[in-house]
């Protein structure tokens, strides 16, 4: 690879919405394998490029991952000594830069191709998430979907609520209040999502609730659903109304996320405003 492979790999990364880390030698003291200012990107799969290769790039290597794996959006510095414990012999020290990039704020699913999620998912896209946009009629959808959005027709809905990682964001408005049910029973029972929101009303709420109790859900799990979702003070019936009400409630949560940590792997049931932000209002 020439060593300007790192760049096309970036370009085509964030363009698929993949995050990865760059890794920079920002600082070279005595003798290294590579010049300060090389680079390389690691994504989930791949390396893109080259820091030198041997110990080296592959403790740089271990870090970018465990940061990907800790959603990181820090940037971090490392120093190595090139000596013997890193099983290089020219004996130099590196300092590398990490920088994560393209790290979604959040994964969504949204679940419906109809009005308002057509006016949704392009609100979402420009946002920095990560958008499944599901539906079982390839007719609904749009025939230009936005960048960064995955457009997923299955026949079995239901079974893409699996195929979303922990801590993801659903958001459920399909033609069909049964759908709507199954849908939120799949969620519900996953149970290690950042955010749920169901369009509909408090009619809807209540009868959802009821249905949810008999099959044996516990108050506190749905709970976490929002019905009617969206920010209240947001009127409007228009379908971009509408999408302007949730996307605003979308990016309430995961600012209010922001850099939070997980408890012995339960998610956090998100705030909408963060305590220091309420704190600073009054």
């Amino acid at each position: 690879m020439s060593n300007t492979a790192w760049i096309e790999a970036l370009a085509d990364l964030q363009q698929k919405g993949e995050p990865c880390v760059l890794v920079t030698i920002i600082e070279e003291r005595g003798s290294t394998p590579r010049n300060a200012g090389s680079k390389m990107v690691v994504s989930r799969e791949r390396l893109y490029d080259t820091i030198g290769g041997g110990h080296l790039e592959y403790k740089a290597q271990h870090i970018a991952r465990e940061m990907l794996e800790n959603r990181s959006r820090d940037t971090r510095l490392e120093r190595f000594s090139l000596g013997a414990s890193l099983g290089q012999c020219c004996g130099g020290a590196t300092v590398l830069l990490f920088e994560p990039m393209g790290q979604p704020q959040a994964h969504i699913a949204v679940f419906g191709a109809g009005h308002v999620g057509r006016a949704l998912v392009p609100l979402l896209a420009s946002l920095p998430c990560k958008v499944r946009w599901i539906d079982s009629r390839e007719s609904e959808f749009p025939a230009h979907i936005p960048a960064g959005v995955e457009k997923v027709v299955n026949d079995e809905v239901v079974d893409e609520v699996e195929n979303m990682p922990a801590g993801s964001y659903f958001i459920v408005m399909t033609h069909n209040h049964q759908l709507d049910l199954e849908l939120t029973a799949a969620i519900l029972k996953r149970n290690d999502f950042t955010y749920y929101g169901l369009i509909g009303s408090k009619s809807k709420r209540a009868k959802f609730e009821h249905r949810l109790r008999d099959r044996g859900f516990q108050p506190d799990i749905v709970q976490r659903m929002r019905c009617p979702m969206g920010i209240a003070e947001v009127k409007g019936k228009l379908p971009i109304e509408i999408a302007v009400s949730i996307a605003g409630e979308v990016i309430a949560t995961y600012n209010a996320n922001f850099g939070e940590k997980t408890v012995d792997g339960e998610e956090p049931v998100p705030m909408l405003v963060p305590a220091s932000r309420r704190s600073q209002a009054g």
